[in-house]
């Protein structure tokens, strides 16, 4: 036979509330429930706050990123992102097509954020696109970090050629 144990009541003077010696903790099923309870109130709060930490986390190692970029040159107009679409392991990727407008072989080190239909970054993604050739299309695919759902557009935020 097993006896559940009871937290011990604090002597007064120690943490005690006058007048509750004769309330007793509560058992592992009222305290489950009410976790169950807390956690069912917390969870839509909670989400919504790690949503837009979430949003704010990829702004900020995209911009990480590419401020990483030695010598690089304003070439967002020379990057376009096509239309996504899902891969077979569920994550969206897009078309990333740069056009070299240099006189010489470059890089391109380009921001692509993916967005949901009203406009609202679900995820973030940098990539790089090697040796591109003076007035050459060169064309990679930007792949999202995690399965995205519903509509979503890929947009060029920023792109570097180095």
């Amino acid at each position: 036979m097993s006896a559940t144990r009871r937290a011990p009541v604090p002597a007064r003077g120690a943490g005690a509330v006058t007048g509750a010696a004769a309330l007793s903790a509560p058992g592992p099923l009222a305290t489950l429930m009410a976790l169950v309870a807390l956690a069912a109130l917390v969870a839509p709060l909670t989400g919504c706050a790690q949503a837009k930490q979430k949003a704010s986390d990829i702004s900020a190692s995209a911009q990480q990123r590419m401020r990483e970029v030695a010598h690089g040159v304003d070439a967002t107009d020379d990057v376009k992102a096509g239309p996504t679409s899902t891969d077979a392991d569920g994550r969206t990727i897009a078309a990333i097509t740069v056009t070299n407008r240099s006189d010489k072989t470059a890089d391109f080190t380009a921001w692509v954020n993916f967005r949901d239909k009203d406009g609202k970054l679900l995820d973030a993604v940098v990539l790089n696109i090697g040796g591109v050739g003076p007035g050459a299309f060169k064309s990679a695919t930007a792949r999202s970090n995690r399965k995205l759902s519903g509509a979503t557009k890929a947009e060029v935020a920023q792109a570097l050629r180095h």
